[in-house]
């Protein structure tokens, strides 16, 4: 995973330069919030490193759940909520010992594209 300030996302491959995706999985999104929970339930004293948990957005300030079969604005994207992203067994290896089972509810969401184009840091969640 590489931190980047913008990227690109197209309709028929998600986010441009990613591994492939199915178009139902084309995004995968998690709260930022999540992030310190994580971190509680595996008593580390800082959030988790973002780039650890193989999603490609993070977003604040939204529930994304309530995102669930409903499309919503990043930038110039339009995604529709498919459905909460589950964690793999990587998580394990990943967080260690109670990495999956502290991913469970905390995974985000998995969003199909509508309409692709550019999202850049900073740019806000917007429901349709």
């Amino acid at each position: 995973m590489t931190v980047v300030e913008t990227a690109s996302i197209s309709e028929d491959g998600g986010l441009v330069g990613d591994r492939g995706v199915s178009a139902r999985r084309a995004v995968t999104l998690i709260q930022a919030e999540h992030l310190h929970v994580l971190a509680s339930l595996l008593g580390l004293e800082r959030p988790v490193d973002p780039q650890r948990l193989r999603r490609n957005l993070v977003v604040s300030g939204i529930n994304l759940l309530a995102l669930r079969r409903r499309r919503f604005r990043i930038g110039m994207v339009e995604l529709e909520g498919v459905a909460p992203c589950a964690p793999c067994s990587k998580m394990e290896a990943e967080l260690g010992p109670g990495g999956w089972n502290a991913m469970r509810g905390h995974g985000g969401l998995y969003a199909s594209v509508i309409e692709g184009g550019n999202i850049a840091v900073g740019d806000t969640v917007k429901v349709i």
